[in-house]
């Protein structure tokens, strides 16, 4: 959602911003109309593929995305330029979120570091972690409700790891319920506390981490099961019990 739009946005090649309209036939269903394709490279006609992208939770207008060519962009989308394109990582990012107000944000990647940066100040990041053996970092999820806390994991991981910026480089917990493959994490919106784990075990885990600082978090407090593999997910932000 951007402005007075409903806007969609998708990544892959390029970043894409489809706005969306009611299709007029009474039932709900929705057309999607490419509204805007953004690409910084001016050199070539061809791009970095991009591996995801994060939408700023203060100012709707800005837009961070992550690419395998080691660079992070943040998009002004009222102007549909670059606010910034800098170079995050040695090698491959895979994955970019925003934190607490609309300057600071995270990115992973295949150098097996998790980055902070901050809009206001670019000529340096704070490396939070890094993996044993710089193992390729997949995935972050910032908590919304504890901006000191994030989430990861590695590629091929079992184990979700998780973070306080505060005590940087050791994790402060981490979460080891799957016998396969994580694939993706969700904080819930409502709870600072309480995070989502799915994978390639066919499982969605749902973990309460309240004792975190004092004690080992053993075991999840609720357990899905899927027909398949679970590639992605996501909490519902209004409807948190979804």
């Amino acid at each position: 959602y951007h402005g007075s739009k409903d806007l969609v946005a998708t990544s892959g090649d390029y970043l894409r911003l489809w706005k969306l309209m009611d299709d007029g036939t009474g039932n709900g269903t929705m057309n999607a109309k490419k509204e805007i394709m953004l690409d910084n490279n001016k050199r070539s006609e061809f791009c970095a593929p991009l591996t995801s992208f994060d939408w700023n939770h203060v100012d709707a207008s800005m837009l961070g995305t992550a690419s395998i060519d080691t660079t992070c962009i943040i998009w002004d989308l009222n102007t549909q330029t670059a606010k910034t394109q800098l170079v995050a990582h040695d090698r491959e990012v895979f994955d970019i979120a925003f934190g607490e107000g609309k300057d600071i944000f995270a990115t992973v990647g295949a150098d097996g570091s998790l980055r902070m940066f901050d809009l206001r100040s670019l000529d340096h990041s704070s490396i939070i972690y890094e993996s044993p053996n710089l193992v390729p970092l997949l995935r972050l999820e910032w908590n919304k409700k504890d901006p000191n806390v994030i989430a990861t994991f590695t590629v091929d991981s079992k184990r979700a790891i998780i973070l306080d910026i505060r005590m940087p480089s050791t994790p402060v917990a981490q979460l080891g319920g799957h016998t396969a493959s994580i694939n993706a994490s969700a904080w819930a919106p409502h709870s600072p506390c309480h995070i989502c784990t799915a994978g390639d075990d066919n499982q969605a885990l749902i973990w309460d981490l309240a004792q975190m600082h004092t004690m080992p978090v053993e075991d999840p407090i609720l357990a899905y099961q899927a027909d398949g593999e679970i590639n992605n997910l996501q909490w519902s932000t209004t409807q948190p019990d979804w």
